[in-house]
């Protein structure tokens, strides 16, 4: 899975970093992926709240594909 926050988007609710901190991080206001952040989706349960994340997120800025991270 590859994962990235759209910042032109977001708009800093936060709401990704609460659903999935492993991942993601709220810095500068926006949301962002955390380094290594991306690694981590390849374990079910942090792919499962990327999705949670992505579907939650108000600004719908969350962009994740099915992808595989070694792409």
């Amino acid at each position: 899975m590859k994962v990235f926050v759209d910042r032109s988007l977001c708009y800093g609710s936060a709401e990704c970093a609460h659903r999935a901190p492993a991942v993601f991080a709220f810095e500068d206001g926006y949301g962002v992926v955390r380094p290594g952040g991306a690694q981590a989706a390849a374990d079910p349960r942090s792919r499962e709240a990327i999705r949670e994340a992505a579907e939650r997120c108000p600004s719908q800025a969350i962009v994740c594909t099915e992808q595989d991270v070694t792409s």
